[in-house]
């Protein structure tokens, strides 16, 4: 049975939804050449509207040669309707390119960043949790969820955010998602207006300049520092759907963001009548000091805060939240919902069950350890190899950036590192503004052993030593 949603809440006509629908499934071959739809009654059976509003719809489609009708038969998809890909050459970014090299072969030292240590993931605890949960938990639990996720996860959270991040929020404010890369899209999707553009952090991953740009947004970059996003480089004419910020541990150059900054942030996007989005990805793990708090708990009206548990446990979980203002609740969960009704439901429980009894805490303190000795060996083999190099950012997450004094990290460079079996990022792969962070590097170290790292860096010198003498 042919099904797709359709929006009352939207300026478009119900039967222009329908007509794009069935014209969109023809032309990317979901619906085939020669391939019968269902009847006019049938279909506005399934998707919820009169069958007049599926007739018109129906009608719009023959008229333009999608659809024929065949006497006494039905109305079937056109022959000749779809137009096949052309061969188009695609120059894919710089970063892209690279990470589809030998990532994954074992002969090369990857110190690729934001990687979790996946060697100590609690499986133990988890499982036993995943048994309870399926045990213990009602017939109920396995059915259709609301799109704001698990009640007991969201309540959970919200004291944990409280205590550990500063956020203040309901969980009536809290939606669950498939990762931040869902909750980031959806939130794209939810305040991108014609002919405005999204404010980003430069430099920034090129996973988030993706996101906003597949959901149709336009990116503008501001100039981040070793400070981080430096405010007053904002502009006033025409305002941002929203200013995209990573405050806690700025990716890749690793700043924390000051308070005068945060604040003249909030005020910017509160004199704008736009939003900040906060994304808080590894700000649990940081070696110097305390934590910094959220920006959320700022202004709760003005920043959506943007959390995951990829980088503390593990990517495979896919599970990730959001806390809205609460005007755009109800719009975002209308979203989510069009996008996959609801995040996995059992998943949820354990988490929530592996918070409550202090297995997060736990792990949270464990894992630092470990990523601090692994940081602490890092920075000293780089100052033993390399006594003139910057350590650059704060002491935190799972990377450190470095800055040469006279070597550019250019392709030529990371090409010659690749012969001698280590991978590195240049900071200029990260950046839309080129041309400012030519002599920094990325290494990542959160998936690295210490042996791994001290035979990285040990790669890392023969390649600068002969790439060196290579110049001369």
């Amino acid at each position: 049975m042919l099904w797709f949603p359709v929006d009352r809440h939207i300026s478009t006509s119900l039967v222009q939804q329908v007509y794009t629908q069935i014209r969109t499934m023809i032309l990317s071959e979901q619906l085939k050449e020669h391939e019968k739809l269902p009847s006019t009654r049938e279909l506005a059976d399934s998707i919820g509207v009169s069958r007049n509003t599926v007739t018109d719809a129906y009608d719009q489609l023959i008229l333009e040669g999608y659809l024929i009708v065949k006497p006494r038969s039905g109305t079937y998809v056109a022959e000749g309707v779809v137009l096949k890909a052309a061969e188009i050459e695609r120059k894919e970014d710089d970063l892209t390119n690279w990470l589809q090299t030998e990532q994954g072969d074992e002969q090369f030292i990857d110190f690729r960043a934001s990687h979790p240590a996946m060697d100590h993931f609690p499986r133990k605890v988890w499982g036993r949790l995943a048994k309870e949960v399926c045990y213990d938990s009602s017939d109920e639990l396995f059915g259709y969820r609301t799109p704001l996720g698990d009640e007991t996860l969201r309540s959970v959270l919200t004291t944990y955010l409280a205590r550990t991040r500063g956020v203040s929020c309901h969980p009536e404010q809290i939606v669950i998602t498939a990762g931040a890369t869902q909750a980031l899209a959806l939130i794209t999707q939810l305040l991108m207006n014609e002919g405005e553009y999204v404010a980003v952090e430069d430099p920034v991953t090129d996973e988030m300049r993706q996101i906003f740009t597949n959901a149709g947004a336009i990116v503008k970059p501001i100039k981040a520092d070793d400070h981080g996003i430096m405010p007053e480089k904002l502009s006033r004419d025409g305002k941002p759907s929203f200013v995209f910020v990573i405050p806690s541990h700025q990716f890749p150059l690793g700043a924390v963001l000051p308070i005068q900054r945060r604040i003249q942030l909030v005020e910017y996007v509160r004199s704008m009548n736009s939003y900040i989005v906060e994304d808080d990805y590894d700000s649990e793990f940081t070696y110097e000091g305390t934590a910094v708090f959220s920006m959320q708990g700022l202004d709760a009206k003005r920043v959506i805060y943007v959390g995951t548990f990829s980088k503390i446990l593990s990517p495979a979980l896919r599970i990730g939240y959001v806390i809205l203002p609460y005007h755009l609740v109800e719009r975002f969960k209308e979203l989510k919902w069009f996008s996959d009704r609801h995040t996995a439901t059992l998943e949820q429980q354990i988490m929530a069950r592996f918070i409550e009894e202090g297995h997060l805490d736990q792990h949270v303190r464990r894992m630092k350890r470990i990523y601090e000795k692994r940081r602490k060996t890092l920075v000293a083999a780089l100052r033993e190899s390399f006594p003139a190099l910057t350590i650059v950012g704060h002491a935190a997450g799972m990377h450190v950036v470095v800055e040469w004094k006279d070597l550019v990290v250019d392709d030529t460079f990371v090409k010659h590192c690749k012969q001698h079996q280590v991978i590195i990022y240049p900071v200029e792969y990260y950046a839309l503004q080129k041309g400012y962070h030519t002599h920094q590097m990325v290494l990542g170290y959160g998936s690295l052993t210490e042996s791994d790292i001290q035979l990285g860096v040990r790669r890392l010198r023969e390649a600068v030593g002969s790439y060196t003498e290579d110049l001369i």
